[in-house]
């Protein structure tokens, strides 16, 4: 039964008792949910070992349900995986690229949503860098004959957010693969992979779906399952992967094709959690708590001097900002709001502040003050 108010589930992050958390784009507290359902796991380990196995493969199961029902998947279109690199390299490295292939891809990205289509180049692909804030038509124009086109949900330093259905609408137009790399946004802002005709998505737990590190997903639509193969290979790739005794080399009917071996158990006892929480709340009603106090902080920092690393629209903002004065050293601001017992973050020569739903607006104004 979840609480009427969605100032009622701050209790259930002990986080907010000791710090003024924002810091979300980094790595997230647990919620005293997820943490009792890592210790759940942890002491059953402890005192039985292996001997309520059939308890761990439902957890899978139930990990898959809960992140499909976040992105409105099925559950056989979701892979559990170890992080979004790991995702992002399953897509890149899986597909049968030929010589002459295109990538569209966008120059702000965080590395891993970067590297792993760069590397196609020895391939013989070429990639075409956009920027973020290109606009449709420039996007529409250069996903003419694209093979993918692949972009953050949210920018991890500016906190751009992207148009998804838009630019899902133009990769179906023209044919293209649509891949996201979620991890910035999923478990804060509604995301429909069908009404956004993602192909492919990756998101990790820790950030903001406030799950263990760790413990990623990653959605392949059905479409798509047959078109990329498994990069790393191992006795849970296969069909009847149970049956220890078999050799049969078939693959799974679904996503589990692409999880190599066991399973990360402790991060889904974690991750199930954390996603069950989030869809209990509802990210319908987590959105707009989030946006309001980035756009606290934006106003904010703006009012002391600031410049910031993006504007912010309704559309486009999420629960990023990103802030810098000259003359200032982010390193020596983020270790002076450490010392008030403020987490924040520095990255690339810039301050960033990242909330979730449960933080309050005194809190932020109390930050804020902390600024020069």
């Amino acid at each position: 039964m979840g609480f009427k108010n969605l100032r009622d589930y701050r209790n259930l992050f002990p986080a907010a008792q000791n710090l003024i958390y924002l810091n979300h784009a980094a790595v997230a507290p647990l919620s005293s949910r997820a943490a009792e359902a890592i210790a759940s796991i942890t002491r059953e380990v402890l005192e039985y070992g292996g001997f309520h196995y059939q308890r761990w493969n439902e957890t899978y199961a139930a990990t898959r349900a809960a992140a499909a029902r976040l992105i409105n998947a099925a559950p056989e279109e979701i892979a559990l995986m170890k992080n979004t690199s790991e995702g992002i390299s399953t897509i890149a490295l899986g597909l049968d690229w030929r010589r002459g292939d295109r990538v569209v891809a966008f120059r702000e990205e965080f590395p891993s949503n970067q590297y792993s289509w760069q590397r196609l180049e020895a391939k013989g692909v070429e990639i075409q860098w956009l920027s973020v804030t290109d606009s449709l038509d420039q996007i529409d124009q250069a996903a003419k004959g694209a093979r993918l086109v692949a972009i953050s949900f949210v920018q991890y330093l500016t906190g751009f957010r992207a148009n998804l259905p838009a630019i899902g609408e133009i990769c179906r137009r023209r044919g293209a693969i649509f891949f996201v790399d979620a991890i910035q946004g999923l478990g804060a802002f509604p995301l429909d992979v069908r009404a956004a005709h993602i192909g492919a998505l990756a998101a990790d737990g820790h950030k903001w779906l406030m799950g263990p590190e760790g413990c990623a997903i990653l959605y392949v639509s059905r479409e798509l399952q047959d078109r990329i193969e498994p990069v790393e290979f191992g006795w849970t790739n296969v069909a009847g992967f149970d049956d220890y005794g078999r050799r049969d080399m078939t693959l799974r009917s679904d996503a589990g094709r692409y999880e190599c071996g066991t399973l990360n158990t402790i991060g889904c006892y974690g991750s199930r959690a954390a996603i069950e929480l989030l869809l209990e709340i509802g990210v319908e009603r987590i959105a707009p708590a989030v946006a309001s106090l980035a756009d606290r902080i934006d106003c904010g920092v703006r009012q002391k001097g600031y410049e910031t690393a993006s504007a912010r629209t309704a559309e486009t903002g999420a629960g990023i900002v990103s802030f810098r004065k000259a003359g200032l050293d982010p390193d020596a601001v983020v270790a002076r709001l450490k010392e008030h017992r403020v987490s924040a973050a520095s990255r690339a020569g810039w301050v960033r502040m990242s909330p979730h739903f449960y933080v309050t607006a005194e809190e932020i104004d109390r930050a804020l003050a902390l600024l020069e």
